[in-house]
């Protein structure tokens, strides 16, 4: 076996600078006193170049202090089973930044670093870097992406982040229009027009729909204003330069939120259902949209152009949703154009808005990077499987393991276990994979942990099994439960091949965030495991898991799966529907 500690390099050890001593020995002697003048001069060049490092590693470090809640892993639920050594205390490099700059000698030397920070354009470079340690630091922990963002995207980011830091919270015109909203006014702000997103669902379905919500109001130059909920302002950096995403808590009407539902009078589909004339702009000064998984047709019909005309003079729109709907948006003509020029490679929607969204706060950064330079860095290859299981009852339950391993070896993920006791490969030239799990349940992990651990493997390839937590059910509302599952889904992101589970919103998250084509395990029936048990997604796109099926020209049922080539149905529902790629291949 392979001792994997040899490979970890104590960050105490001092830098390798060279010996200037033997240098200068064979050319100079001592003086009259015993002393080398030209060592002494070494000695003080060397004195000065630690100085030197020790003095930038205190500006790199300057005003971070870590958030006492960023241990919550600093025992790893994970078992380090290539030496057998306890696992290690995360909490003892308190600061993801030591993480960080060890990360990136290692990469350097491997040719895996890439100094692209902006991620072509995407990113804005006005941030103070400290404030979201992620934001840039993250580009170096993966491998550069062969996808680019269009020109075009990147000069619409730019455009929207003056709008929203012209109308942003507390400026002169959100004032003015938040005063107008106070005392029921219903004249028309030209100036600045807003979307508010309601913090609602679980948290894969909130950063999927708050995706959806800024592409809505990308296209319809509207200011994406956040409802924060528990703990949104915990979990994610602020996305647009000098302004606040973050609804203000005196915001008039933040109290109704809970309230807000198909029956209330300012909802969208109530209001066509008692207009005459659905082309008519709204008397309101706010509506709410009603995006829920139980919408009926009339709230559907958001996703006409013809009814999206009674929106257009309403300064407030509040929505609320826990569907990724992209997809319907991109069979709206109106917006066709728009969203072909911001996307001409048609799943690499979310992909984009996402890693231009979505940064992970410093206290949830350190997780992130900790536990990935403990137990992923040093692999040749990083395998993610997230595993959700819908059975309310206690697991594991064996024909969930089976279907893992299934899927892991049939598609050579994984490597079959050698049967032969004796069988010993050779440390040299030996390849390791890491394999990270996710599970709310220990039991998966236990149990493909030992199997490598009491046995080797037919490729001689060395397999190192990881789980960062488990929580043991799903905790919606506590605030440490969605800081570990936020970490957990960025570390999927960062693997090289993943493995996730039908409908869950988590896997979708991790796979669009990392480019990757994920192999989709079958939602088993009957307590049986699924045979295949999982196929390769067609794009990396999220599903949208209640789309309209409604024409909206003919006012009649279509299968809006079969309308245009780049939308398709679902690998894992049927009747969900995402966004595909017709012309390219897929991602491998």
């Amino acid at each position: 076996m392979v001792d994997m500690r040899r490979l970890h390099k104590n960050p105490s050890d001092p830098p390798n600078i060279p010996d200037l001593e033997n240098d200068v020995v064979a050319h100079d002697q001592p003086n009259k006193f015993g002393v080398n003048p030209l060592k002494l001069m070494g000695g003080f060049i060397v004195c000065l170049m630690g100085l030197s490092v020790l003095f930038s590693i205190s500006v790199i470090f300057k005003d971070f202090s870590p958030n006492s809640d960023s241990n919550i892993w600093n025992v790893a639920d994970a078992t380090r089973v290539l030496d057998m050594a306890p696992p290690r205390d995360l909490g003892q490099e308190d600061d993801p930044l030591a993480s960080f700059v060890k990360h990136k000698k290692k990469l350097h030397s491997s040719g895996f670093e890439h100094d692209d920070k902006l991620l072509n354009g995407l990113l804005s470079s006005l941030f103070d870097e400290d404030s979201c340690l992620s934001r840039y630091q993250v580009a170096s922990y993966r491998k550069e992406s062969p996808l680019k963002p269009s020109p075009y995207l990147i000069s619409r980011l730019r455009r929207y982040e003056v709008l929203h830091k012209r109308c942003g919270p507390y400026t002169e015109s959100y004032n003015r229009t938040v005063a107008k909203l106070r005392s029921g006014e219903l004249t028309k702000d030209d100036d600045c027009n807003y979307l508010v997103w309601v913090s609602f669902s679980g948290l894969g379905n909130r950063i999927l729909t708050l995706g959806s919500a800024f592409l809505y109001a990308l296209l319809t130059d509207r200011v994406l204003l956040v409802d924060r909920g528990v703990d949104l302002d915990d979990l994610f950096c602020e996305p647009f330069p000098e302004a606040s995403w973050l609804l203000p808590l005196d915001f008039p009407i933040i109290d109704q939120f809970k309230s807000l539902n198909q029956k209330s009078p300012e909802c969208f589909g109530n209001m066509l259902k008692t207009s005459n004339n659905s082309s008519s702009s709204s008397s309101s000064p706010y509506v709410y949209l009603h995006l829920v998984h139980d919408y009926d047709d009339h709230d559907k019909l958001f996703f006409c152009d013809q009814d999206q005309s009674f929106l257009q003079n309403v300064p407030w729109v509040i929505m609320k949703s826990d569907n990724y709907f992209i997809p319907s948006l991109f069979l709206m003509p109106s917006f066709e154009q728009e969203l072909h020029n911001l996307f001409p490679n048609k799943e690499t929607v979310f992909h984009f808005l996402g890693r231009y969204l979505f940064f992970p706060t410093n206290p949830i950064w350190g997780l992130i990077s900790r536990y990935y330079n403990s137990y992923l860095a040093q692999a040749d290859e990083r395998i993610g499987i997230q595993v959700r299981v819908f059975d309310t009852r206690v697991g594991p339950f064996q024909y969930v393991l089976d279907q893992i391993l299934a899927c892991s070896l049939d598609n050579n993920l994984l490597p079959e276990i050698s049967t032969n006791e004796s069988f010993i490969t050779s440390p040299e030239n030996q390849k390791s994979k890491a394999v990270l799990l996710t599970s709310l349940s220990s039991g998966y992990f236990e149990k493909i942990r030992d199997m490598y651990w009491e046995h080797a493997t037919v490729t001689g390839e060395v397999i190192q099994v990881s789980q960062p937590s488990h929580e043991g059910y799903q905790q919606t509302e506590k605030k440490m439960h969605h800081r570990k599952a936020w970490a957990e889904m960025y570390l999927l992101s960062l693997t090289d091949k993943l493995i996730t589970s039908s409908w869950s919103t988590f896997g979708y998250v991790a796979q669009s965030l990392g480019g990757l084509n994920p192999w989709i395990l079958y939602k088993p029936e009957n307590e049986t495991t699924p045979n295949p048990a999982c196929t390769r997604a067609m794009s990396i796109e999220p599903c949208f898991h209640a789309p309209p099926f409604f024409d909206c020209k003919k006012r009649t049922g279509i299968d809006t799966g079969a309308v245009v080539p780049h939308i398709r149905h679902c690998e894992d529902m049927n009747w969900g529907l995402k966004l595909v790629n017709p012309i390219a291949e897929s991602i491998a």
